[in-house]
């Protein structure tokens, strides 16, 4: 038995039938390949799934792909779109978001795997905290876990985005 969805992941509007079973990120990664979004621990330890759901950061892996029906995905391919929506006076909806530019700038990539997840929780914090202290940056980015640093990298690129975004 399949289920038939109607939702929009990166503000495209998706018409789709899946198993029940399916969890969002299966849905993103095997069937729609969008292959930003990771695997990391399958139990929403980790963060590495993370998609913002109505704006809202989300683990995939815990999400039923059924649960998706109606509402707005976006994952870190659709964060250029996001800095496009969020200041449509500025670009070509082509560029990297801020948060992007800030992580290349700052040093906040290590591997890259936790990335993406941790961009979208960055995401979220800027879109509700335009100006987040250091503790509110960490609190927001606890449910994302990176093996590769200490965080402060990450930190200073979050506080540089807000700067950016704030001024820009």
């Amino acid at each position: 038995m399949t289920y038939q969805l109607n939702f929009s992941v990166n503000q495209h509007p998706i018409k789709i039938a899946v198993e029940p079973h399916l969890t969002l990120l299966e849905v993103l990664r095997d069937i729609l390949g969008l292959i930003g979004t990771k695997e990391g621990c399958g139990t929403g330890s980790c963060g590495a799934c993370t998609v913002l759901v109505n704006g809202a950061p989300v683990n995939s892996c815990l999400m039923l792909a059924v649960e998706a029906d109606g509402q707005a995905i976006t994952t870190v391919e659709g964060l250029p779109t996001l800095a496009k929506v969020l200041k449509p006076s500025q670009g070509s909806g082509n560029e990297l978001h801020p948060i992007q530019k800030a992580f290349v700038a700052h040093g906040g990539v290590q591997c890259g795997f936790c990335t993406p997840g941790i961009l979208l929780s960055s995401a979220a914090l800027l879109a509700h905290n335009p100006h987040p202290t250091e503790n509110e940056i960490r609190d927001a980015l606890a449910g994302n876990l990176c093996r590769c640093t200490g965080y402060d990298k990450i930190v200073r690129a979050v506080q540089a985005a807000a700067e950016e975004m704030h001024n820009g």
